[in-house]
């Protein structure tokens, strides 16, 4: 539902929304078409999977993420998808923590964490300055069963 808020927010904006659950992607088609949001794209798929796909490959210039999974697997699907100069935007706890450690950031093509609020919101920001490695993010599951950190 995020993505959604910033859809409809954002109009000058191609949104892109990942589901793994068919049942949920349904749920948000229903929504984007009950909100007139054209623009909007529901992927239905997994996103360790869709971050490989060529079509969405380092193509993001904004991606969020919020309750997707610890910092070491929305960092490395994330990724995948975020553009070199863009930013992966990731909600966060209130008090900033080592959560997001400089150095496996750093191998994603990230450079080191900024921490900033709005609204009461407290977020993680991750700029990436350089292509992910192409084995990145690993297979099917794998990102959380072996975290990077």
């Amino acid at each position: 539902m995020p993505g959604l808020v910033l859809a409809a927010s954002w109009s000058e904006a191609e949104v892109v929304l990942v589901e793994s659950s068919v049942r949920r992607a349904e749920a948000l088609r229903a929504e984007v078409h009950e909100l007139g949001l054209g623009r909007v794209e529901i992927l239905e798929g997994r996103a360790e999977e869709l971050a490989h796909d060529p079509a969405y490959r380092g193509r993001f210039d904004l991606v969020t993420a919020r309750s997707f999974g610890p910092p070491p697997v929305t960092a490395e699907i994330g990724a995948g998808f975020t553009a070199v100069d863009g930013i992966l935007v990731v909600s966060e706890p209130p008090a900033p923590t080592e959560r997001w450690p400089a150095e496996p950031l750093h191998r994603l093509g990230f450079d080191p964490p900024a921490f900033a609020e709005a609204a009461g919101a407290h977020f993680v920001c991750l700029r990436k300055r350089w292509v992910t490695p192409p084995d990145r993010p690993r297979r099917r599951g794998r990102p959380a069963k072996r975290t990077l950190w």
